[in-house]
């Protein structure tokens, strides 16, 4: 951007990468007491048993490295200010001191409190169970799982924090989750926001669509118009075979194949009593002939065809070229 106040994306690495150890010791280290370094709270907790690993000499001198890049941008671009999270609150006062110290100016953190999960644990890319705002890495279907699964008191709290509704909106919203706690007002509110707000609405709707597959008699049409990704995800933790392709051929049959070369059931007899029963379908379409011929039209995105046994067990074949 060409305007005045135009962001700027600088590298560490363009004036660390001719810094000598030896140097920075000698330069930097000198101006920072080990009794300065010993004080800061996320050294105090690693160092008094919270934590069983102890602390490397690495994480110990890292926030003379981050407190380096901010005595180095004073000096180089006028920097004055320092935003993070309050984890870094440490990080950052020290390249305060380093500046005061060394050139004698003043310099400023501000630092705002991390977004934690309702167990404790960072909500931060470095953490399992988290979700990115890239679909290539989360799709818009586990995007909108993770927030419809958040706890009652998570729920509360990031709808505060990541939609935009209104104060009034999000108390009665607040107060009608206290009334039915199971309907769950909070979470399918928070989830569409968001979901709406990172994606698109018709991303959330066909999250909402593709979340009723599992629990809908109706999902046929559904299952051939998501995508792979989506399909996958929506079938995560599901029972998955892999099949030849020469498996969907004329002449073989659903009985076949789902006995012999995919053991869906232990034998062509139950299967037959079980579709006798109504209880089996293909690609959520019941079937009424176990005997019925299989064929390239029943996969799904020309590589899956989706297997209900019973009520709620559920198999995905997998066509392997």
């Amino acid at each position: 951007s060409d305007a005045p106040n135009a962001a700027e994306m600088v590298n560490n690495y363009d004036w660390m990468k001719n810094f000598s150890f030896l140097d920075f010791i000698r330069d930097v280290g000198k101006h920072i007491t080990v009794n300065y370094m010993m004080a800061k709270d996320s050294v105090k907790k690693r160092l008094s048993g919270e934590s069983q690993q102890g602390m490397s000499f690495t994480e110990f001198s890292y926030q003379l490295c981050q407190g380096y890049d901010f005595l180095h941008l004073y000096k180089e671009k006028n920097c004055r200010l320092q935003l993070g999270g309050s984890d870094q609150w440490g990080n950052i006062t020290t390249g305060t001191e380093l500046i005061r110290r060394t050139a004698g100016g003043e310099a400023y953190a501000l630092t705002c409190p991390l977004i934690t999960k309702a167990d404790g644990g960072k909500f931060g890319k470095t953490e399992s169970g988290n979700v990115w705002l890239d679909p290539r890495y989360t799709s818009p279907y586990k995007f909108y799982q993770f927030w419809l699964n958040v706890s009652d008191a998570d729920a509360e709290k990031y709808i505060k924090i990541f939609t935009e509704l209104t104060r009034e909106e999000v108390a009665a919203l607040v107060e009608e989750q206290a009334q039915n706690p199971g309907a769950r007002p909070l979470q399918k509110r928070l989830a569409k926001e968001i979901t709406t707000m990172v994606h698109s609405a018709a991303d959330y709707e066909a999250a909402v669509e593709a979340s009723q597959i599992l629990f809908s008699n109706h999902a046929g049409e559904t299952l051939r118009k998501i995508d792979e990704a989506t399909l996958l995800a929506v079938m995560e933790g599901v029972p998955q075979f892999e099949v030849p392709r020469s498996a969907i051929s004329e002449g073989v049959k659903l009985a076949d194949l789902l006995t012999e070369t995919a053991a869906v059931f232990p034998s062509k007899g139950e299967m037959r009593k079980m579709v006798q029963g109504g209880g089996v379908s293909i690609n959520k379409e019941k079937i009424s002939d176990p005997y019925a011929p299989v064929s390239a039209d029943m996969l799904l995105n020309d590589k899956y065809i989706l297997v209900q046994r019973g009520k709620k067990n559920y198999f995905l074949l997998h066509v392997a070229d």
